[in-house]
C-alpha cells in the first residue's frame, strides 16, 4: 500500500500506526450520482466503432496470458487453462494459471497482512479509489471491457453495455454513496457528559468472492464492495469470465487499490472452496452461482464451525425458475414483448430470465400468434453481427445440457415444441453451436420443464383454463411449483388481480414486476436478489447490502469520572 502510506505520511512498515493522519481534516460530501446512461451504439457512432474495433482486435490476436496476482505479484503455476470464446471455441480469449493450494494459502496470508491497515484507511480515500475506477470504466476502458464481455462471455454489444459498463459503474458509485450514508447512522441520544458513536469496522478475517460467468459487473461487485467497506478479498473468477474480471481487477489497481486488498486467484472450484473453508480466518463468502454449489459451501462451513475465529457470513445469489403470469385482463402486446426479452436476451443466461409462463386460455390464441411472430424475428449468431440477440450458451457443458433438453422435448408427450428446438454450428466446424430461441407448451403444470432451471434459451408455457380455474388457484400454482424465489412478473389491468397476485406471490420472487418483464434490475432502483432456493436475498445494489461487510462497534466515551458504587436503592430504611 505504498502510495496510500506515503499519502498519509506514515511508516512504510505494514501495520504501522497512522494516528497522526487518520482523522480527516474536514467533512466531505460525496458527489450525488445517477445511474450511468446506456449508450445506444447507433450506426457510425464513435462508441460503436470503438467497441467493434476492440472486439475484432481481441478475436484476432493471441490470447492474453493471465497469472494469479497475490500481494501485487504475479504467480504462475504452469497449470494453464483456456477461456475459449463461447461462439468460437477454437479461439481462446485468454489463458490463465490455475492457483494451487500453496498460492491460495499465500493469498489468504496476504489478505490477513493487509486487512488491518486497509480497514483503517480513511473512508474518503477508499471512496476515491472506487469512484476513479468507475470513471475509468465509463471512459478509457469502456470499449475494452465491452469487447471482453462480448468475446469472452458471448454477449451482444447492448447486453455487454448494460452489464460490464453501466451496472458495474453503478455498483461502485452507489456503494460509495450508500457507505457515506451508513457511516452517518449514529446514536441519536447521549446521556449527560457522554458521547456515543458507532464505528463500522471491516470484518475480522478475509472474504472469499466466488464469481459467475454471466455478469462482469457481478464479479466486480462481489470483490469490490466488501473491499470498499474495509475488507480484504480473494477473488475467484469464473473460468468463463477470467478475461473481463482480470480487466476489472487491473482497473481497480490503476485507480489506486493497494496490493493485497484483493488477490486475484483463478482456481479449481472444489480446491478453492476447501481451502477457504479450512481457514480459521474465513470471515465471509460472497457467492453467485448454482444452488447446489452454495449449499455445498454452506455445509462445509457448518461442519467446520468450531474452527473459525468468528461466525462466517454466507451471502449467496443462486438461480431461479422465473415466471410471467398473465391475467385475463393483461395487455397482450406488452406481455409478449416483455416475455420475448426476458426469456431470450443473452440466451436466457440471466439469473432473472423468464423460463416459465402461465397464460389464460381466453388469451392464448392471440398471445401465441404474437409470441411466435416475435420469436421468428429473432436472429442469433456471433456478436460481430449487431442484429443478433445472442450468440450461444457459455460452454460445452451448457451446450450439452441444452441439446439434451431439446431432444427430450421432442419425445415427451406432455411437451409440444412450438418454435425453435434446434441447434446448428454457425461455421460448420468446431463446437460453436447456436441454439434457436425455443418455446415449448406443456399440458402438465408440474412438469420438470416448469420447475428445473436450464439456464438457456428455453421458455415453457402452461395454458390454464381461466373459465374453470380461479385466479387464486393459478397464483397458488405459480407460488408452489418451483423451489426458487428469484424474479417474477404479473401482467394485468385489473387492480384487484394485481393486488391479489402481490399477496399470493409475496414469497415467490425477491424481485417482483407488475406489467413489466422479470429481467433488467437497476442498481439503486430494483436491488437484486431472491430467497428460497435462489439465495440469501441480501440485495446487491442496495444500501442494506453494505451492512453485510461491516462489524459495528458501539463506543461510549464518558467525560467525567465515575462516582463510587452507591445508589439510593441500596440504602437501608
Amino acid at each position: 500500500m505504498a502510495m496510500l502510506r506515503r499519502a498519509f505520511c506514515a511508516s512504510r512498515r505494514l501495520g504501522a500506526s497512522f494516528s497522526a493522519s487518520r482523522c480527516s481534516s474536514g467533512y466531505y460530501h460525496i458527489p450525488k450520482f445517477e445511474n450511468e446512461p446506456i449508450l445506444d451504439f447507433a450506426p457510425n457512432s464513435p462508441e460503436r466503432e470503438a467497441v467493434m474495433e476492440e472486439y475484432e482486435r481481441l478475436m484476432s490476436t493471441q490470447p492474453v496470458e493471465i497469472p494469479c496476482i497475490v500481494d501485487g505479484k504475479e504467480r504462475k503455476t504452469g497449470d494453464i487453462r483456456e477461456q475459449p470464446s463461447p461462439f468460437d471455441p477454437c479461439i481462446p480469449v485468454s489463458t490463465f494459471h490455475y492457483a494451487n493450494k500453496e498460492i491460495l494459502e499465500d493469498a489468504i496470508k496476504s489478505s490477513l497482512k493487509a486487512r488491518h491497515e486497509w480497514d483503517l484507511v480513511p473512508f474518503e480515500h477508499k471512496a476515491a479509489i472506487f469512484m476513479k475506477a468507475a470513471d475509468l470504466i465509463a471512459t478509457r476502458y469502456r470499449a475494452q471491457i465491452l469487447a471482453s464481455t462480448m468475446a469472452g462471455q458471448g454477449k451482444n454489444i447492448l447486453q455487454a453495455e448494460i452489464d460490464a459498463a453501466c451496472e458495474l459503474i453503478d455498483f461502485y458509485r452507489f456503494a460509495v454513496m450508500y457507505a457515506k450514508d451508513l457511516y452517518e447512522v449514529q446514536p441519536m441520544h447521549n446521556s449527560p457528559c457522554t458521547w456515543n458513536r458507532t464505528v463500522y469496522r471491516g470484518l475480522e478475517g478475509f472474504v472469499a468472492a466466488i464469481c459467475p460467468f454471466n455478469f462482469t459487473a457481478i464479479g466486480g461487485n462481489l470483490a469490490g464492495t466488501p473491499a470498499l467497506m474495509g475488507n480484504t478479498v480473494l477473488w475467484k473468477p469464473s473460468d468463463n469470465a477470467v478475461h473481463s474480471n482480470f480487466l476489472v481487477f487491473n482497473i481497480l489497481r490503476e485507480a489506486g487499490l493497494p496490493d493485497g486488498v484483493i488477490n486475484f486467484v483463478p482456481s479449481d472450484g472444489p480446491l478453492f472452496g476447501d481451502t477457504v473453508t479450512d481457514s480459521p480466518d474465513l470471515a465471509a463468502i460472497n457467492f453467485t452461482g448454482s444452488s447446489r454449489t452454495f449449499k455445498h459451501l454452506w455445509r462445509q462451513v457448518g461442519e467446520k464451525i468450531d474452527n473459525y475465529k468468528t461466525y462466517p457470513r454466507l451471502i449467496g445469489e443462486c438461480g431461479g425458475k422465473n415466471f410471467h403470469l398473465l391475467h385475463l385482463t393483461a395487455d397482450v402486446d406488452n406481455a409478449v414483448h416483455g416475455t420475448i426479452k426476458s426469456a431470450f436476451e443473452y440466451a436466457g443466461q440471466k439469473c432473472s430470465a423468464c423460463s416459465r409462463a402461465y397464460i389464460p386460455a381466453s388469451l392464448w390464441p392471440e398471445f401465441k400468434e404474437k409470441l411466435l411472430e416475435e420469436q421468428s424475428k429473432l436472429k442469433v449468431g456471433k456478436p460481430r453481427d449487431l442484429e443478433n440477440i445472442y450468440s450461444t450458451v457459455i460452454n460445452q457443458e451448457a451446450k450439452t445440457r441444452m441439446k439434451k433438453a431439446f431432444m427430450i422435448a421432442e419425445r415427451d408427450d406432455e411437451l409440444a415444441v412450438l418454435a425453435g428446438g434446434l441447434w446448428h454450428d454457425e461455421d460448420e466446424a468446431g463446437d460453436g453451436d447456436v441454439f434457436e430461441p425455443t418455446i415449448i407448451q406443456t399440458s402438465n403444470p408440474n412438469h420438470e420443464y416448469m420447475t428445473k432451471e436450464f439456464f438457456g434459451p428455453l421458455l415453457t408455457i402452461y395454458v390454464y383454463d381461466d373459465a374453470k380455474t380461479s385466479w387464486t388457484e393459478v397464483i397458488d400454482l405459480v407460488n408452489t411449483t418451483s423451489a426458487y424465489g428469484l424474479t417474477g412478473a404479473v401482467f394485468a389491468r385489473d387492480r384487484n388481480a394485481v393486488e391479489e397476485a402481490c399477496r399470493g406471490l409475496r414469497q415467490a420472487a425477491g424481485n417482483f414486476y407488475i406489467n413489466d418483464k422479470s429481467t433488467g434490475s437497476v442498481v439503486g432502483q430494483q436491488p437484486f436478489g431472491g430467497a428460497r432456493g435462489s439465495g440469501t436475498n441480501d440485495k446487491a445494489g442496495a444500501a442494506s447490502y453494505l451492512m453485510k461487510w461491516v462489524s459495528p462497534q458501539s463506543v461510549k466515551e464518558t467525560f467525567i469520572p465515575n462516582a463510587p458504587l452507591s445508589h439510593p436503592s441500596m440504602l437501608p430504611n
